[in-house]
Protein backbone atom coordinates (compact mmCIF):
# COMPACT_ATOMS: atom_id res chain seq x y z
CA UNK A 1 0.00 0.00 0.00
CA UNK A 2 1.27 3.38 -1.04
CA UNK A 3 1.84 6.51 2.01
CA UNK A 4 0.82 9.89 1.72
CA UNK A 5 4.13 11.79 1.19
CA UNK A 6 5.48 15.00 2.82
CA UNK A 7 5.30 16.60 -1.03
CA UNK A 8 2.09 15.22 -1.49
CA UNK A 9 0.84 16.64 1.97
CA UNK A 10 2.75 19.92 0.96
CA UNK A 11 0.43 20.02 -2.44
CA UNK A 12 -2.57 19.70 -1.22
CA UNK A 13 -2.08 22.46 1.17
CA UNK A 14 -0.43 24.95 -1.51
CA UNK A 15 -3.38 23.86 -3.74
CA UNK A 16 -6.26 24.28 -1.25
CA UNK A 17 -5.00 27.22 -0.16
CA UNK A 18 -4.77 28.65 -4.00
CA UNK A 19 -8.54 27.59 -4.17
CA UNK A 20 -9.06 29.29 -0.88
CA UNK A 21 -8.16 32.92 -2.63
CA UNK A 22 -9.82 31.97 -5.96
CA UNK A 23 -13.08 31.68 -3.47
CA UNK A 24 -11.91 34.65 -1.78
CA UNK A 25 -12.77 32.91 1.73
CA UNK A 26 -11.99 34.38 4.88
CA UNK A 27 -8.29 33.27 6.74
CA UNK A 28 -8.02 29.41 7.39
CA UNK A 29 -6.03 26.53 8.32
CA UNK A 30 -5.49 23.46 5.47
CA UNK A 31 -4.41 20.26 7.90
CA UNK A 32 -2.81 16.81 5.97
CA UNK A 33 -3.04 13.92 8.43
CA UNK A 34 -1.71 10.14 7.25
CA UNK A 35 -3.74 7.02 7.71
CA UNK A 36 -2.80 7.02 11.51
CA UNK A 37 -4.34 10.59 12.33
CA UNK A 38 -0.86 12.22 12.83
CA UNK A 39 -0.18 14.88 11.05
CA UNK A 40 1.62 15.15 7.84
CA UNK A 41 1.48 18.72 7.07
CA UNK A 42 -0.57 22.10 8.60
CA UNK A 43 -0.60 25.83 7.67
CA UNK A 44 -2.56 28.38 9.12
CA UNK A 45 -3.23 32.20 7.17
CA UNK A 46 -2.17 35.21 8.05
CA UNK A 47 -5.28 36.48 9.95
CA UNK A 48 -6.66 32.92 10.38
CA UNK A 49 -8.31 32.65 14.06
CA UNK A 50 -6.65 30.72 16.77
CA UNK A 51 -9.02 28.17 16.79
CA UNK A 52 -8.52 27.32 13.05
CA UNK A 53 -6.03 24.88 13.45
CA UNK A 54 -7.64 22.73 16.35
CA UNK A 55 -10.46 22.62 14.28
CA UNK A 56 -9.21 21.28 11.05
CA UNK A 57 -7.23 18.91 12.89
CA UNK A 58 -10.58 17.56 14.49
CA UNK A 59 -12.49 17.36 10.95
CA UNK A 60 -9.51 15.61 9.65
CA UNK A 61 -8.88 13.61 12.28
CA UNK A 62 -12.49 12.57 12.66
CA UNK A 63 -12.52 11.58 8.84
CA UNK A 64 -9.80 9.47 8.77
CA UNK A 65 -10.97 7.58 12.08
CA UNK A 66 -14.08 7.12 10.81
CA UNK A 67 -13.38 6.06 7.44
CA UNK A 68 -15.60 9.02 5.80
CA UNK A 69 -16.03 12.19 4.83
CA UNK A 70 -16.70 14.57 8.25
CA UNK A 71 -20.20 15.40 5.95
CA UNK A 72 -21.22 11.81 6.13
CA UNK A 73 -19.83 12.35 9.62
CA UNK A 74 -21.75 15.23 10.16
CA UNK A 75 -25.06 13.36 9.26
CA UNK A 76 -24.30 10.30 11.43
CA UNK A 77 -24.05 12.32 14.60
CA UNK A 78 -27.00 13.78 13.98
CA UNK A 79 -28.87 10.49 13.76
CA UNK A 80 -26.94 8.82 16.55
CA UNK A 81 -26.06 12.08 19.09
CA UNK A 82 -24.91 9.89 22.16
CA UNK A 83 -22.69 7.55 20.15
CA UNK A 84 -20.91 10.50 18.73
CA UNK A 85 -21.12 12.38 21.89
CA UNK A 86 -18.99 9.31 23.26
CA UNK A 87 -16.78 9.17 20.41
CA UNK A 88 -15.84 13.19 21.05
CA UNK A 89 -15.01 12.11 24.93
CA UNK A 90 -13.39 8.74 24.17
CA UNK A 91 -11.01 11.02 21.55
CA UNK A 92 -10.48 13.76 24.55
CA UNK A 93 -12.31 16.13 22.59
CA UNK A 94 -9.81 15.74 19.20
CA UNK A 95 -12.99 13.74 17.29
CA UNK A 96 -14.93 16.96 15.76
CA UNK A 97 -17.66 15.44 12.81
CA UNK A 98 -18.56 19.02 10.62
CA UNK A 99 -18.56 19.22 7.34
CA UNK A 100 -14.93 20.43 5.91
CA UNK A 101 -12.84 17.51 5.48
CA UNK A 102 -12.16 14.83 3.25
CA UNK A 103 -10.43 11.50 2.74
CA UNK A 104 -7.11 10.97 1.00
CA UNK A 105 -7.19 7.89 -0.93
CA UNK A 106 -4.42 6.39 -3.88
CA UNK A 107 -5.96 5.97 -7.33
CA UNK A 108 -6.89 2.04 -5.98
CA UNK A 109 -8.84 3.38 -3.10
CA UNK A 110 -6.43 2.79 -0.16
CA UNK A 111 -6.74 5.07 2.57
CA UNK A 112 -3.68 7.40 2.92
CA UNK A 113 -4.98 9.87 5.70
CA UNK A 114 -7.13 12.96 5.56
CA UNK A 115 -7.32 16.78 5.07
CA UNK A 116 -9.45 19.14 6.91
CA UNK A 117 -9.73 23.20 6.66
CA UNK A 118 -11.55 25.60 8.77
CA UNK A 119 -12.09 28.86 8.20
CA UNK A 120 -15.05 29.21 5.95
CA UNK A 121 -18.26 27.83 5.87
CA UNK A 122 -18.23 23.67 5.68
CA UNK A 123 -18.94 23.62 2.24
CA UNK A 124 -16.10 25.69 1.63
CA UNK A 125 -13.61 24.30 3.45
CA UNK A 126 -14.41 20.85 2.05
CA UNK A 127 -14.43 22.49 -1.18
CA UNK A 128 -10.73 23.51 -0.95
CA UNK A 129 -9.59 20.34 0.56
CA UNK A 130 -10.52 18.40 -2.74
CA UNK A 131 -8.99 20.87 -4.81
CA UNK A 132 -6.02 20.11 -3.13
CA UNK A 133 -6.53 16.60 -3.27
CA UNK A 134 -7.33 16.51 -7.04
CA UNK A 135 -4.05 18.69 -7.46
CA UNK A 136 -1.52 16.19 -5.76
CA UNK A 137 -3.26 13.83 -8.25
CA UNK A 138 -5.18 11.45 -5.71
CA UNK A 139 -8.50 10.87 -4.96
CA UNK A 140 -10.99 12.26 -2.54
CA UNK A 141 -13.56 10.97 -0.43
Amino acid sequence: MSRLTLLQANKIIEAALAKAREMNIKPLTVAVLDEAGHVKALQREDGASMFRNDVAIGKAWASVGMGAASRVLLQRAKDNPQFFGALAATAQGKFLPQTGAVLIKDPEGNILGAAGASGGTGDEDEAVCIAGILAAGLVSG
